[in-house]
């Protein structure tokens, strides 16, 4: 897809500047990623990973005089909503990554002990899972509901918007572990219908989730893992966050 602007004006230049190719080829990576890449605690990181620079990109895009000249008033107001909702969506797997991570703390340290109280630990590390994919539900209906509203009209912006989206529902499948689902099949139902949804393939949180059904199945290992791929995420939507601050902030001083 070519990069444009929707603009009011007709006097904008035909020739594309260097910094809208960059971003077009950026844009065409996530969308080539996303439709090939098989699910993973590494390709949801790689993805946030380029969701940052495409991010950064766009914060210098901003930056330059034609594109603050072209974009009107609502087309401004448009994409700063969209930066609010996609730092939202940051913060909602942030609040649920920590929680879990917490729960997870003390399993781990009763395995590692061979001590303690592992039933009272699983219990409050399946109620923390039980009320984030309840948070993950709530943030699905609200992202189906204002899906694509608009979006034609901000071109390069209102694609960003959506390639991000699209990810976070992704990763919001993965970490809600769609094979364990059986108690909350509201969300699977939601989850499944999204075209942007992982596959139904064990994960690090699924294969936790499972285990937890039997507590003497349950692996240190296993718990490591998913204590590792929680970091992972953390890291890559904390860096993520750092971007649309800045992406916000320019927007902010048009």
């Amino acid at each position: 897809m070519a990069l444009s602007f929707h603009v009011r004006s007709n006097s904008f230049p035909s020739r594309q500047h260097p910094q809208a190719t960059h971003v077009d080829e950026q844009l065409s990576r996530l969308r080539s990623s996303k439709e090939t890449t098989t699910a993973s605690s590494s390709s949801i990181c790689q993805r946030l990973s380029n969701l940052q620079d495409l991010h950064d990109s766009l914060d210098k895009m901003l930056r330059l005089s034609i594109t603050q000249q072209t974009l009107s008033q609502e087309q401004i107001e448009m994409i700063l909503d969209g930066s609010i909702k996609i730092l939202d969506l940051c913060n909602v797997s942030k609040d649920g990554l920590s929680q879990m991570k917490e729960s997870l703390k003390e399993i781990e340290s009763i395995l590692r002990r061979k001590r303690g109280d592992l039933s009272a630990e699983i219990k409050k590390y399946l109620a923390s899972r039980k009320s984030l994919k309840k948070s993950f539900q709530k943030v699905l209906k609200n992202l189906k509901t204002g899906h694509n509203k608009n979006k034609e009209s901000l071109a390069v912006f209102g694609e960003a918007e959506a390639v991000t989206v699209s990810l976070f529902e992704c990763m919001f499948t993965f970490m809600s572990g769609t094979k364990s689902c059986g108690k909350w099949s509201l969300v699977s139902k939601i989850m499944s219908q999204n075209k942007a949804a992982c596959e139904d393939a064990e994960n690090e949180f699924t294969r936790v989730d499972l285990e937890c059904q039997s507590e003497k199945s349950l692996k240190i290992e296993d718990v490591q893992n998913l204590n590792s791929c929680i970091e992972d995420l953390e890291d890559g939507i904390e860096l993520l966050s750092k971007s649309l601050i800045k992406y916000r902030v320019s927007i902010l001083n048009i």
